[in-house]
Protein backbone atom coordinates (compact mmCIF):
# COMPACT_ATOMS: atom_id res chain seq x y z
CA UNK A 1 0.00 0.00 0.00
CA UNK A 2 1.38 3.26 -1.27
CA UNK A 3 1.52 6.69 0.79
CA UNK A 4 -0.83 8.25 -1.60
CA UNK A 5 -3.43 5.32 -0.39
CA UNK A 6 -2.59 5.46 3.08
CA UNK A 7 -3.52 8.88 3.31
CA UNK A 8 -6.56 8.60 1.55
CA UNK A 9 -7.81 5.47 4.01
CA UNK A 10 -6.79 6.28 7.56
CA UNK A 11 -7.32 4.59 10.67
CA UNK A 12 -6.80 1.18 8.39
CA UNK A 13 -4.07 -1.11 9.42
CA UNK A 14 -1.55 -3.26 7.16
CA UNK A 15 -3.03 -5.20 4.85
CA UNK A 16 -2.25 -9.24 3.91
CA UNK A 17 -1.91 -10.50 0.58
CA UNK A 18 -5.17 -11.95 0.78
CA UNK A 19 -7.05 -8.89 1.64
CA UNK A 20 -5.36 -6.09 -0.62
CA UNK A 21 -7.37 -4.60 -3.46
CA UNK A 22 -6.06 -4.86 -7.09
CA UNK A 23 -3.98 -1.62 -7.58
CA UNK A 24 -5.35 0.78 -10.56
CA UNK A 25 -2.96 1.56 -12.86
CA UNK A 26 -4.70 4.52 -14.33
CA UNK A 27 -3.20 8.16 -15.00
CA UNK A 28 -4.39 10.71 -12.97
CA UNK A 29 -5.76 13.50 -15.32
CA UNK A 30 -5.47 16.65 -13.84
CA UNK A 31 -8.75 18.23 -12.55
CA UNK A 32 -10.55 15.44 -12.20
CA UNK A 33 -11.17 13.85 -9.04
CA UNK A 34 -9.80 10.27 -8.51
CA UNK A 35 -11.85 7.47 -7.04
CA UNK A 36 -10.94 6.74 -3.75
CA UNK A 37 -8.81 3.66 -3.45
CA UNK A 38 -10.26 1.15 -0.91
CA UNK A 39 -14.48 0.77 -0.93
CA UNK A 40 -16.08 1.49 2.86
CA UNK A 41 -17.40 -2.00 2.73
CA UNK A 42 -13.86 -3.39 2.25
CA UNK A 43 -12.59 -0.96 4.67
CA UNK A 44 -14.53 -1.97 7.47
CA UNK A 45 -13.66 -5.97 6.37
CA UNK A 46 -10.19 -5.46 6.34
CA UNK A 47 -10.52 -3.17 9.95
CA UNK A 48 -11.69 -6.62 11.62
CA UNK A 49 -9.43 -8.79 10.06
CA UNK A 50 -6.62 -6.78 11.03
CA UNK A 51 -3.78 -8.47 12.32
CA UNK A 52 -0.42 -7.18 13.94
CA UNK A 53 3.15 -7.35 11.49
CA UNK A 54 5.34 -9.08 14.43
CA UNK A 55 4.14 -10.23 17.79
CA UNK A 56 6.19 -8.93 21.05
CA UNK A 57 8.09 -11.95 22.48
CA UNK A 58 10.62 -11.80 26.02
CA UNK A 59 13.99 -11.75 25.00
CA UNK A 60 15.66 -14.89 25.39
CA UNK A 61 18.66 -13.85 26.89
CA UNK A 62 18.56 -10.14 29.18
CA UNK A 63 20.46 -7.53 27.48
CA UNK A 64 24.23 -6.88 28.47
CA UNK A 65 24.69 -4.06 31.24
CA UNK A 66 25.81 -0.47 29.90
CA UNK A 67 29.49 -0.43 30.29
CA UNK A 68 30.14 -4.05 28.61
CA UNK A 69 28.08 -3.08 26.06
CA UNK A 70 29.72 -0.05 25.20
CA UNK A 71 33.35 -2.11 25.59
CA UNK A 72 31.93 -4.80 23.46
CA UNK A 73 31.00 -2.09 20.56
CA UNK A 74 34.33 -0.49 20.83
CA UNK A 75 36.28 -3.76 20.31
CA UNK A 76 34.11 -4.75 17.40
CA UNK A 77 34.70 -1.33 15.70
CA UNK A 78 38.41 -1.60 16.47
CA UNK A 79 38.27 -5.53 15.40
CA UNK A 80 36.66 -4.14 11.91
CA UNK A 81 39.39 -1.13 11.23
CA UNK A 82 42.19 -3.90 11.76
CA UNK A 83 40.67 -6.36 9.96
CA UNK A 84 40.08 -3.58 6.38
CA UNK A 85 44.03 -2.58 7.24
CA UNK A 86 45.11 -6.23 7.39
CA UNK A 87 43.61 -6.03 3.86
CA UNK A 88 44.59 -2.93 2.49
CA UNK A 89 48.07 -4.45 3.18
CA UNK A 90 47.70 -7.40 1.90
CA UNK A 91 46.16 -6.03 -1.21
CA UNK A 92 48.90 -2.89 -1.27
CA UNK A 93 51.48 -6.09 -1.13
CA UNK A 94 50.26 -7.96 -3.98
CA UNK A 95 50.14 -4.35 -5.98
CA UNK A 96 54.08 -3.49 -5.07
CA UNK A 97 52.80 -0.29 -3.55
CA UNK A 98 55.41 1.91 -1.27
CA UNK A 99 52.04 1.60 1.06
CA UNK A 100 52.74 -1.65 2.00
CA UNK A 101 55.14 -1.15 4.76
CA UNK A 102 53.59 1.16 6.79
CA UNK A 103 50.38 -1.08 6.18
CA UNK A 104 51.73 -3.88 7.15
CA UNK A 105 53.31 -2.24 10.60
CA UNK A 106 49.82 -0.22 11.68
CA UNK A 107 48.04 -3.71 10.92
CA UNK A 108 50.38 -5.82 13.68
CA UNK A 109 49.73 -2.52 16.02
CA UNK A 110 46.25 -2.72 15.21
CA UNK A 111 46.16 -6.23 16.51
CA UNK A 112 47.71 -6.04 19.30
CA UNK A 113 44.65 -3.42 20.11
CA UNK A 114 42.28 -5.43 19.05
CA UNK A 115 43.36 -8.11 21.28
CA UNK A 116 43.32 -5.45 23.61
CA UNK A 117 39.68 -4.42 23.19
CA UNK A 118 38.69 -8.26 23.25
CA UNK A 119 40.18 -9.00 26.54
CA UNK A 120 38.73 -5.45 27.88
CA UNK A 121 35.33 -6.96 26.88
CA UNK A 122 35.81 -10.43 28.75
CA UNK A 123 37.20 -8.28 31.69
CA UNK A 124 34.64 -5.52 31.68
CA UNK A 125 31.86 -7.95 31.90
CA UNK A 126 34.19 -10.39 34.59
CA UNK A 127 34.04 -7.17 36.94
CA UNK A 128 30.39 -6.24 36.38
CA UNK A 129 29.38 -9.58 37.28
CA UNK A 130 31.43 -9.58 40.47
CA UNK A 131 30.06 -6.21 41.67
CA UNK A 132 26.53 -6.53 40.65
CA UNK A 133 25.21 -9.20 38.28
CA UNK A 134 26.11 -11.98 40.23
CA UNK A 135 23.00 -13.48 42.44
CA UNK A 136 23.41 -16.73 43.94
CA UNK A 137 20.67 -19.27 44.49
CA UNK A 138 21.15 -21.58 47.23
CA UNK A 139 21.51 -24.98 46.62
CA UNK A 140 18.95 -27.39 48.19
CA UNK A 141 21.50 -28.26 51.01
CA UNK A 142 21.87 -25.08 51.88
CA UNK A 143 18.45 -24.35 52.00
CA UNK A 144 17.97 -27.44 54.45
CA UNK A 145 20.82 -26.29 56.57
CA UNK A 146 19.27 -22.50 56.79
CA UNK A 147 16.09 -24.20 57.66
CA UNK A 148 17.46 -26.15 60.33
CA UNK A 149 19.04 -23.25 62.00
CA UNK A 150 16.36 -21.23 61.62
CA UNK A 151 14.15 -23.75 63.65
CA UNK A 152 16.87 -24.45 66.54
CA UNK A 153 16.38 -21.02 66.80
CA UNK A 154 13.14 -20.65 67.26
CA UNK A 155 13.20 -23.46 69.36
CA UNK A 156 15.80 -21.56 71.58
CA UNK A 157 13.55 -18.63 71.74
CA UNK A 158 10.31 -20.34 72.58
CA UNK A 159 12.49 -22.13 75.29
CA UNK A 160 13.84 -18.48 76.40
CA UNK A 161 10.36 -17.07 76.29
CA UNK A 162 9.22 -19.57 78.66
CA UNK A 163 12.23 -19.08 81.10
CA UNK A 164 11.49 -15.62 81.67
CA UNK A 165 7.98 -16.00 82.00
CA UNK A 166 8.42 -18.46 84.82
CA UNK A 167 10.88 -15.70 86.31
CA UNK A 168 8.83 -13.21 86.15
CA UNK A 169 6.36 -15.05 88.21
CA UNK A 170 8.77 -15.62 91.18
CA UNK A 171 8.95 -19.15 90.73
CA UNK A 172 5.61 -20.46 91.95
CA UNK A 173 3.31 -21.60 89.96
CA UNK A 174 -0.14 -20.40 91.82
CA UNK A 175 0.22 -17.02 91.67
CA UNK A 176 -1.19 -14.40 89.46
CA UNK A 177 0.55 -11.89 87.46
CA UNK A 178 -2.06 -9.33 89.23
CA UNK A 179 -3.15 -9.44 92.35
Amino acid sequence: MGTAERQEAPGIGVETASTAAPRRTETRVPGIPAKPAVPRRRAAAREEAYRPLWVEEPARRRRLPDPVRTSAVRAVLIIAVTLLQAMVAFLCTLAGSWLAFPMVLSSVASTVVATWAAVDVWVTRQVWNQRYGVVSTPSSTARALRRERRKARRQARITERAQERIRRQGGSAGQLSHP
